[in-house]
């Protein structure tokens, strides 16, 4: 018996907000990418359940406190809610890279925990990123992937890609029709 509902994973610097090669280290240098803000409130319009899991390695190389982090989360949900949008949680991997641990994504102990925590069916979620790792994670849970990708016109036979959130949203529901005719 498969239990939880299905939901919406987003990575966040490159998805959510404009990824920075310094990182995003106080909420100064947090940049709302174009359109997030409006496609994380057409994902709560649509019911769909949102959870951003992020690589955050910043905090493990002493750029920014856990508190520093979580003070920028804190922002950022609260403008998303404000713009009508809402994140039912944000699980995020500290580790530097060299760490090999259980949670940094590629690998998949915060989808896991999620699933967990929140009663999601990992499989036939949807993970939103802009990286290699987050489409290794999402096929690795067996979610859908979408990739997230500025100039939006790579091309893969397998896997969506979207120049935005705003656009990657609006593939989830012919994703989802099509996920669903394949059960048949």
């Amino acid at each position: 018996m498969t239990v939880g509902t299905p939901a919406v994973f987003l990575d966040r610097d490159g998805v959510i907000n404009r990824r920075r090669l310094d990182h995003v280290k106080s909420w100064a240098e947090f940049e709302f990418l174009p359109g997030s803000l409006e496609a994380l409130a057409e994902l709560r319009r649509n019911g769909l359940r949102v959870v951003v899991i992020t690589n955050q390695s910043v905090v493990g190389r002493g750029f920014l406190t856990q508190d520093d982090l979580t003070a920028i989360h804190c922002q950022m949900t609260s403008l998303i809610e404000a713009a009508g949008g809402a994140i039912d949680r944000i699980y995020v991997c500290t580790h530097i890279p060299s760490a090999n641990c259980s949670c940094r994504k590629p690998a998949t102990e915060l989808f896991l925990r999620a699933g967990r925590e929140l009663d999601i069916k990992l499989q036939g979620s949807i993970m939103i990123g802009d990286s290699k790792s987050d489409v290794e994670a999402a096929h690795a849970i067996g979610s859908i992937a979408i990739l997230v990708s500025e100039n939006g016109d790579a091309t893969s036979e397998s896997i969506p890609v979207a120049r935005d959130l705003a656009q990657a949203v609006s593939l989830i529901p012919e994703l989802q029709r099509k996920l669903e005719a394949s059960r048949c």
